[in-house]
């Protein structure tokens, strides 16, 4: 049986040539639109509705699956993803996915962590230029010549690195099992990198000692604890959820510090009147389709990197089953491994 698109989607497919009668319900839901018209115009919607029908067709032709972080646009999370989560939430749910071709709707060394997961598979990252602040501020001999002043001193990386450093650390974490995984080692000092602010948190969090790296992510960076004041100072009853990339006085005026899956966690949970998001804009969008009832209070900062991938470039990439994802096998192996200890964490 045929179900007739909504008015929204017929809107979208005569934009773009296509017939709206042709519209196989199978591949677009016609009620999508309605959950996300808070958070994109209609003109908007024009655009993004057939690429949306396309990108699920080709799915199917390829046996792929995507995987977006919370951080990707809302046409892109609500729209053709079909796992979503945080970096951690990722990677243990890459392990389990049975498609043959993996997109991954993120930044490179979420890609190159998906590949390590998946060796047999193919990965794709629809821009092989959407990078991290973080991973581009340490390589693979930074790690060796602190290993070289520490000597003996286990190395714990954030999983925002590159498959070179992972492959010369001894485990990787993630901003939710960060005080987890240190402790995890049982040791009484510990290198941590390569971001300054998730390390003072961990810091915080823990007996062992922290010795930092002096890396910082470029959004979170840019908030304040003066801004965020002010705006819990404009806005009556605002609770106040930061990410721990975030400059320590920021986190000192938060209401709650944690992961990006334990901010979502936490609005879902306890469904704030009015809450601020001190993390990358575009996860507000994402959360507030599926909490109608919260008003978000956007300080906007933006990755420019997560940006850079687009419907359309997801589109391409699984036309053309490119760019992949290729990691040098001197350095896979050891990268794995230090991936897959993180994963194992909390199991």
């Amino acid at each position: 049986m045929t179900v007739a698109p909504d008015a929204a989607s017929a809107v979208a497919a005569a934009a773009a040539g296509v017939r709206a009668d042709r519209l196989d319900p199978t591949l677009y839901d016609p009620t999508l639109y309605d959950r996300l018209k808070r958070v994109i115009p209609p003109l908007e919607w024009a655009i993004h509705a057939p690429l949306i029908h396309e990108i699920n067709r080709l799915k199917r032709e390829r046996a792929a699956v995507i995987l977006a972080h919370n951080y990707q646009t809302p046409e892109i999370y609500h729209g053709v993803a079909d796992i979503v989560g945080d970096s951690l939430a990722l990677a243990r749910k890459a392990v389990a996915t049975e498609a043959e071709v993996i997109v991954l709707a993120g930044v490179h060394f979420m890609a190159e962590t998906a590949k390590l997961l998946n060796p047999d598979k193919i990965v794709l990252m629809p821009d092989l230029d959407a990078g991290c602040s973080l991973a581009e501020s340490i390589t693979g001999a930074d790690v060796r010549a602190l290993r070289a002043r520490y000597p003996g001193v286990p190395v714990v990386a954030y999983v925002n690195t590159s498959a070179e450093v992972k492959a010369e650390t001894d485990i990787c974490c993630t901003s939710g099992n960060a005080v987890e995984v240190v402790e995890s080692l049982g040791c009484d000092r510990v290198i941590f990198l390569p971001d300054r602010y998730l390390a003072a948190y961990v810091a915080g969090q823990t007996k062992v000692d922290i010795i930092p790296w002096a890396g910082q992510c470029e959004v979170h960076e840019r908030f304040t604890g003066a801004e965020i004041t002010d705006y819990a100072a404009r806005h009556v009853g605002l609770t106040v959820l930061a990410h721990p990339e975030c400059p320590p006085d920021v986190l000192k005026v938060a209401d709650f510090v944690g992961s990006t899956a334990r901010m979502i966690e936490f609005v879902q949970n306890r469904r704030p009147a009015k809450v601020l998001l001190v993390t990358e804009c575009s996860m507000s969008d994402n959360v507030s389709v599926e909490c109608p009832d919260v008003e978000f209070v956007r300080p906007c900062n933006l990755c420019p990197h997560m940006k850079r991938i687009t419907l359309t470039k997801i589109r391409d990439s699984l036309v053309s089953l490119t760019p992949r994802v290729e990691i040098d096998p001197a350095i896979a192996g050891r990268a794995r491994r230090a991936v897959e200890r993180m994963v194992a964490v909390g199991k």
